[in-house]
Formats: C-alpha cells, sequence, structure tokens
C-alpha cells in the first residue's frame, strides 16, 4: 500500500511539473516536449530551408536518406555513414560488423556506458557480443587501464562525453592516448558520440578530427539537434556497407523516413552552429548555481563538472528526492519559473541529483537571474 502511494504520489509530481512546464521559464525547451501540433508547424517552417521539397521522396534509404548519410560522412570525415532508426540499432550493428572483422565478440567499455544501464542487454541478448568494464570510476578509461585490462577484447568503446557519470569528457592529451593504447593491443576504437556534436568546445577540435581517432563514431539527430529521431554511423566505407545488410536484418530498412530525416538536416543547418553558444552559456549558468546556493546557506552542494563540458551537467543536493522534486514544482506552480525541469534521482540515503541542460531558452538567463532563481529554489525547502 505505501509503495501504490508513493508512485501516486510521484506520478502527481511529474504531472504538475509537465503542466508548468508549458508556460514556465525554463533553462532549456526541447522540442520532445511540444505538441503534436508544434513539432509538425517546426517541420513545416524548416523544411523547405534545409532540401528541395519538389524532390521524390525516400524509399528505402534513398534520396533525401542518402542525402543526409553523405552530410554526416563530410561532417565527421569519414569514409561513408549509414542512416538508422535508433541509436540502440546503430551501434549493435556496427559492433556486431567489428566483431566479424576482428574475430572477437569482446567489446571494452565502461558499466556507466548507454548500452549497459539503458538497453535491457541488448549487446548480450541480441547481437552475441560480450561487454567487459575497463574502470568502475567515474569517468573515461585511462590509457593505463587499458593497457593493464587483463583480458583481450576486439573493440574498446568510448562513450563522449559519458552522460550518467555527469556528461564528463577527457582532455585531448587524455583521449588519444586512450585511443593508441587500444591500437597497441590491437584493437579496434569506436566512439558513441551521441552528444559528441557539442564536444568541440571542450577538445577545441573541430568535429572531424575528434572523430578521426575513431575507426567508427556513432552520432544522434534528436538528442541536442532536435530532430524527431534517428541516428547516424560513419566509418570506412565496407563496414558501412555490411552494416546496411545488418540495419535490414535489425528491421531497420523502413519504406520511407524522410520526416525523421528533414528534420536531422534542419538540426545539423539551424542547431549545430549554436552549440558552441550552449556549452559556453552553461558554464555561466553552472557558476551562477554555485554562487547562488552558496549565498543561500546550503551547507553543501556540487554541479559536476564544475566547469560543463557541454552544455549538460548535473546538480547534487543534500536532501531526498521527492523533497527536491516537490521544491522545484511549488516554485514554478508559484512564480513561474522552473529551475530544474528534469526529475531528481536518488543517489544514497539524504542525497540526490538532477540533470541540467542549457540550449536556446537558456540563454536569456543571466547569472543575476540564475542566482535568484536559487534563492527562490532553495527557500521551499525544508
Amino acid at each position: 500500500m505505501d509503495d501504490a502511494v508513493e508512485q501516486d504520489g510521484e506520478r502527481s509530481v511529474r504531472q504538475r511539473r509537465a503542466a508548468v512546464y508549458r508556460k514556465a521559464r525554463v533553462l532549456s525547451r526541447p522540442g520532445l516536449r511540444d505538441t503534436l501540433g508544434e513539432r509538425l508547424a517546426y517541420l513545416t517552417q524548416t523544411a523547405p530551408l534545409v532540401y528541395d521539397l519538389d524532390e521524390p521522396g525516400d524509399v528505402y534509404g534513398d534520396r533525401i536518406v542518402a542525402h543526409l548519410e553523405e552530410r554526416v560522412a563530410a561532417l565527421l570525415g569519414t569514409e561513408a555513414a549509414a542512416f538508422f532508426p535508433t541509436g540502440t540499432m546503430a551501434q549493435q550493428v556496427v559492433l556486431r560488423c567489428w566483431a566479424g572483422r576482428t574475430g572477437s565478440p569482446t567489446v571494452a567499455l565502461h558499466p556507466l556506458a548507454h548500452p549497459e544501464r539503458h538497453e535491457r542487454d541488448a549487446f548480450r541478448e541480441v547481437s552475441g557480443l560480450r561487454p567487459v568494464r575497463v574502470t568502475t570510476e567515474p569517468r573515461l578509461p585511462t590509457a593505463a587501464e587499458v593497457r593493464g585490462f587483463e583480458e583481450p577484447f576486439g573493440t574498446l568503446m568510448l562513450e563522449l562525453p559519458l552522460r550518467d557519470a555527469g556528461f564528463v569528457l577527457p582532455t585531448w592529451q587524455e583521449l588519444t592516448e586512450v585511443v593508441e593504447a587500444a591500437r597497441e593491443r590491437d584493437a579496434v576504437v569506436h566512439f558513441d558520440g551521441a552528444r559528441l556534436w557539442e564536444s568541440t568546445v571542450h577538445f577545441g577540435r573541430p568535429l572531424a578530427e575528434i572523430a578521426g581517432l575513431a575507426d567508427t563514431v556513432y552520432v544522434s539527430f534528436y538528442k541536442s539537434l532536435g530532430a524527431f529521431g534517428g541516428a547516424a554511423v560513419g566509418g570506412p566505407a565496407t563496414l558501412i556497407e555490411e552494416a546496411r545488410a545488418w540495419r535490414h536484418r535489425y528491421g531497420g530498412m523502413i519504406v520511407q523516413q524522410f520526416p525523421t530525416v528533414l528534420s536531422a538536416l534542419a538540426g545539423l543547418d539551424l542547431k549545430l552552429p549554436r552549440l558552441p553558444e550552449y556549452v559556453r552559456h552553461a558554464r555561466v549558468v553552472a557558476a551562477a548555481l554555485r554562487e547562488g546556493f552558496a549565498a543561500a546557506g546550503v551547507p553543501w552542494s556540487r554541479v559536476h563538472p564544475e566547469e560543463p563540458h557541454i552544455h549538460q551537467f548535473q546538480v547534487w543536493l543534500p536532501h531526498d528526492a521527492d523533497v527536491l522534486a516537490e521544491a522545484a514544482v511549488r516554485q514554478a506552480e508559484e512564480t513561474s519559473v522552473l529551475l530544474f525541469a528534469s526529475g531528481w534521482e536518488p543517489a544514497g540515503p539524504g542525497l540526490a541529483y538532477t540533470e541540467v541542460t542549457v540550449d536556446e531558452a537558456g540563454l536569456e538567463w543571466t547569472a543575476r537571474d540564475v542566482r535568484a532563481a536559487v534563492a527562490e529554489f532553495v527557500a521551499r525547502l525544508p
């Protein structure tokens, strides 16, 4: 009975948050939360800007889909690229292809990597891959850890950035050293680059130079580019050709995908150029959050990373998750400011964290606005 009551209460907080989000001031307003009408209006507005709508529609991956694949390959500096309906499918396929080439189904990755945390063991259950964990530290593995790992592996998979550790990235030197260490072990390197688009600011390198370190790279179109869905993998032409065959076997050969592809092209043309601005302003917001919590007398708080590596980061506070969620929703209901628009995750007794994203909506916030919002939020904590 207590569990049922708790679940009902959590649903209520989520419902209230969703209701107030529509009218509140927020740091991020992703298209995923728009109405169907708003999503269709966005496509109607942007599609003529990114593609000739008098061209015939796609059929089983040709025409506009092939055009998007060419765009991605050019951006990543790879020989070819293949479009996939989901990142889960894309990465299973490409790692399966590498397993055939290397003769090893073993994939070295981090236990916080997306396939380990959010894909129901698909690597093992669907694709016959064998994940092994190079490190348990909340960061990407080091070159020493890769060199010293006790068993062989065919592929080293690096999630850049590592979301569940706080959207963290290594330094450029650390990344190049890790890749070199994998090569010394005759392993190939695959980047899970779902958020690689916005990593250029941290690395201080263009996208193609970053992607060029790896043998294959996966990118997402919806996470930061605002598309309706979709993903792509870039790499050697022969491997991408094989990946297209496996895409068909996995059920990814969809008759028409032009709405998703048009939204992906809009993301590349209209949102990708703005991501560095979001990253830089996220650092302003993060600093103001730290200052706000200190000024409000919060005994302990943490913004992680202290200087965000991309336009997303974590905020940790010494309260139960439900207490923090209630305070955030109450603040929005009473002031029309939703400082923390995502849910809070429990991380131990009296400790929880949330994710903060800064996009176009957040650019309107000054540091002073953030500090004032923190004061209002803290005032609603017990």
